[in-house]
């Protein structure tokens, strides 16, 4: 039977507010910091993932938790709006929708994120009817829900036994733990793990790049690291395969991460080699750091600019 999603999305989501540039240290005496811009907008990086992978036109679902609140109510129809399934999207009566305030500075941004319901969401709100029915399941913000990474490795498991290919942004860890024994077990899991070059390092515990993909890639996923201006680097059965980055100034590179997550994964999807995956993850990333916010400068396929090998698709 064909599955009736092309992407399964599980994590988190919340509103962002995008605020910057910051010209200097932020002032704590009561004054008013002023900056440049502002953006309210869709966050949480397993959101601006949907929204992408829709915008690219997979047949995205997503599951997850918001609260029974305005900030809920917001993202719900941004999603809606981009066309992604938000029927599996558990509105929950008593914890708040998480809330992220994004201060940018040159290339660097510092986050804040009040967790809400974060906390709260599991395996159980992964409906086996949804994880039965779609042709890759990928996971973001491991580190941001215990109880999803707790379920992660199963959750995976039957994706897998379903037909489907499975991937995982785990992101940054708060606590700075990196929870090597659980990760461990979900990647024997995980077809592909799509960190950016920081968490690749302390996911790995290795001091170069390339040790940490080589590290993390026997652990059984094909590794795909997003290394900013340096393009990506990716480590699959012994092989290494690099992209450069795209010859482009960003704007705001907020959910650039997400957005390559997002192309990288409908290229696999079509059946594009590694190769061209990787350069349309890099290119994907790059399109959305020429707008503000995590999902305005998202691109289409077409805008991608990549051949589909229509072959390896249709086999």
């Amino acid at each position: 039977m064909p599955h009736r999603f092309d992407l399964l999305v599980l994590g988190d989501v919340n509103p962002d507010v995008v605020l910057g540039p910051l010209t200097g240290d932020l002032d704590f005496r009561q004054r008013e910091n002023l900056v440049g811009h502002g953006s309210l907008t869709l966050g949480g990086s397993a959101a601006i993932t949907a929204a992408g992978a829709a915008r690219l036109g997979l047949k995205t679902a997503f599951a997850g938790r918001i609260g029974d609140d305005a900030a809920g109510r917001f993202v719900r129809d941004i999603l809606d709006e981009r066309g992604v399934d938000t029927e599996a999207l558990t509105v929950d009566p008593s914890l708040l929708t998480p809330l992220t305030a994004i201060l940018t500075r040159d290339d660097s941004r510092a986050i804040v994120t009040s967790s809400g319901v974060l906390d709260a969401v599991s395996a159980a709100d992964v409906p086996a009817e949804l994880l039965a029915n779609a042709r890759h399941v990928h996971a973001s913000s491991y580190f941001l829900m215990p109880k999803l990474a707790a379920g992660l490795p199963e959750l995976f498991r039957t994706a897998r036994a379903h037909g489907a290919t499975t991937s995982l942004d785990t992101n940054d860890d708060p606590a700075r733990q990196w929870d090597p024994s659980g990760i461990k077990l979900v990647l024997q899991e995980t077809d592909f793990l799509l960190p950016n070059a920081a968490e690749a390092l302390e996911l790995s515990g290795q001091s170069s790049l390339l040790d940490a993909v080589a590290h993390l890639a026997a652990q059984g996923p094909t590794v795909v690291v997003k290394n900013g201006a340096d393009g990506a680097i990716a480590h699959h059965r012994g092989e290494t395969v690099t992209v450069p980055a795209s010859p482009i100034t960003p704007l705001d590179t907020v959910g650039a991460g997400d957005s390559f997550n997002a192309a990288f994964l409908a290229a696999m999807l079509r059946g594009l080699p590694l190769s061209d995956a990787l350069r349309a993850g890099v290119t994907g990333g790059g399109r959305s750091t020429l707008a503000r916010g995590g999902i305005d400068g998202q691109p289409t396929w077409h805008e991608l600019h990549l051949t589909e090998n229509t072959e390896t698709e249709s086999a």
